[in-house]
């Protein structure tokens, strides 16, 4: 069993992975539009299709995992070298950042914190919430908030253009609800350089979206069908993201008020390899590699699988590499659960023991 105090060979893994650090634009695009057509095409089918009928529940099946992979891209866009993939970015929002009130800016610099080693963890980290320490409800309560994101979000973006002229509400939207973050206390710093020079043009954007999409249900030019539907295939991304969040990305036991060193920010995080048909629906462009994606936070989502590959193979059995390994989903989500339950159990001791009566 290997060590947790061993320190990670850093320069010997970056050596092992040197290579694959050159994102391939078409695979990119190819990924990025195969699953946006089918996706959509699906969501077409399932408004077409009786209601609760199986076709209908079929067409919904795929379209959420396809729009899942493809809104998922998000996080790739904000690794990207800056001002580079541009009109990638720009279709991305066009055809899920937008119709999902989730523009591009909306992760930007939230994610560029959390990879901060300073941040990392800590209250700063709008990505990390120490699930472990606050309890099993604060994870029930996670999953629940996911159902009424969609339209929170839609309401926020509906919002925009009176915000300009109310300033605290400007405030509001802004530090509350202007980032796709897990920390529901967490308030966004004012605007910066890393949000992207565009997040006031893709904010205005996606108001259009909402209106363009209200009016044609107000019109009867689309049905309200297609608005349950949408609401459906949002929710059901969300939540299936949020298992991914809670089960395979990091273990939660930190305290907001401490920084971790590098070595235990990196064993904070999660792998998961499994099987790469059935992990690649719930962990899509790469995310299953969590871990090796904390090390090389500028690698390419299609590179991961090899550099996990290559670790395994090349670095000492004993690597602390694999103690970030999870054999499957459901062994990270009890791994999880289970400790927030024994740390609760421990705090219940701690408060109820003599030493601590008056």
């Amino acid at each position: 069993m290997p060590s947790e105090k061993q320190n990670f060979p850093m320069a010997e893994a970056k050596k092992i992975v040197d290579d694959l650090f050159e994102p391939s634009a078409p695979t990119y695009w190819a990924d990025l539009l195969l699953n946006a057509i089918f996706g959509w095409g699906a969501f077409v089918l399932a408004v077409s299709s009786p209601n609760f009928s199986l076709p209908q529940a079929l067409s919904l099946l795929v379209s959420v995992f396809c729009l899942y992979r493809a809104v998922i891209f998000i996080h790739e866009l904000t690794h990207l070298k800056k001002d580079s993939f541009g009109l990638f970015r720009l279709v991305w929002n066009l055809i899920c950042g937008f119709p999902f009130m989730v523009p591009s800016f909306t992760y930007m610099g939230v994610h560029i914190d959390h990879h901060k080693q300073k941040m990392y963890g800590t209250k700063d980290d709008g990505e990390y919430l120490p699930f472990v320490l606050l309890g099993r409800f604060r994870i029930v309560a996670f999953f629940f908030t996911m159902l009424i994101v969609p339209f929170v979000f839609t309401l926020r973006f509906l919002l925009t253009p009176i915000s300009y002229l109310i300033p605290p509400l400007r405030k509001l939207l802004w530090e509350y609800l202007s980032s796709l973050s897990i920390d529901p206390e967490w308030k966004r710093p004012a605007p910066q350089e890393r949000d992207g020079k565009w997040w006031r043009l893709q904010e205005l954007l996606t108001f259009a979206y909402a209106v363009a999409f209200g009016l044609l249900l107000w019109k009867g030019i689309l049905p309200l069908k297609v608005l349950v539907l949408w609401y459906l295939v949002a929710t059901l991304i969300l939540l299936t993201n949020g298992l991914r969040t809670i089960a395979a990305t990091h273990c939660y036991r930190n305290p907001a008020e401490h920084v971790l060193e590098f070595s235990e920010q990196f064993l904070d995080s999660v792998t998961i390899p499994g099987n790469p048909v059935t992990t690649g629906l719930w962990a899509p462009v790469g995310l299953r590699y969590h871990a090796v994606h904390h090390l090389f936070p500028g690698m390419p989502y299609h590179h991961l699988g090899e550099a996990h590959r290559r670790l395994m193979k090349e670095l000492p059995e004993n690597s602390v590499y694999r103690l970030t390994l999870r054999k499957s989903l459901w062994e990270g989500l009890a791994s999880l659960w289970n400790e927030t339950r024994d740390a609760q159990a421990a705090k219940a001791a701690k408060t109820a023991s003599p030493s601590n009566q008056v």
